[in-house]
């Protein structure tokens, strides 16, 4: 073997060793609370304040927050924190074709239909002040995170999150 055959299976050594020991990238973690304004609210009628609709989102008595709000494809953790005082909230993650979407939405039962909008998974039922955890591979693309508590999505509990 020449020395620089010798040569270059050490360099070849020297870079594998090395990259075996680069741990591998965690996981994007996204920070979502769950907010609302407390008090009695009347959640028995849609209040139209749903992904694409005309209501005036200024006016909405519940909401999602998040950070960041756009990640890099790949696994993506969920680290929920219900912050009402008094109210049961949760988080459901689905896929979007754009941002004009209209949910589906199940009138009767006045909340958004998880199966034919494509749910990927969710944190379910939080007590006030409990955290929940949700991983979820994600690819590319634009999605929402909502509550489907009968009444909380159309009172404007939701938000969306860019994949990259």
């Amino acid at each position: 073997m020449s020395k620089w055959n010798v040569l270059v299976s050490c360099v070849i050594a020297v870079a594998l060793a090395a990259a075996s020991s680069i741990p591998a990238l965690a996981n994007a973690v996204v920070k979502v609370s769950l907010l609302d304004k407390g008090g009695v609210m009347d959640l028995s009628k849609p209040m139209g304040m749903g992904m694409g609709m005309k209501g005036d989102m200024k006016l909405a008595i519940m909401s999602i927050k998040i950070d960041p709000k756009s990640v890099p494809a790949g696994k993506v953790t969920f680290e929920v924190t219900n912050a009402s005082k008094e109210t049961i909230h949760e988080m459901v993650v689905a896929p979007l074709a754009n941002e004009n979407v209209v949910l589906p939405f199940v009138e009767n039962e006045n909340r958004v239909d998880e199966e034919k909008a494509g749910h990927l998974g969710e944190v379910s039922e939080l007590e006030p002040g409990k955290s929940g955890a949700l991983t979820v591979e994600m690819k590319p693309g634009l999605y929402i995170l909502y509550c489907n508590i009968p009444g909380h999505y159309m009172a404007g509990m939701w938000t969306t999150l860019k994949v990259r």
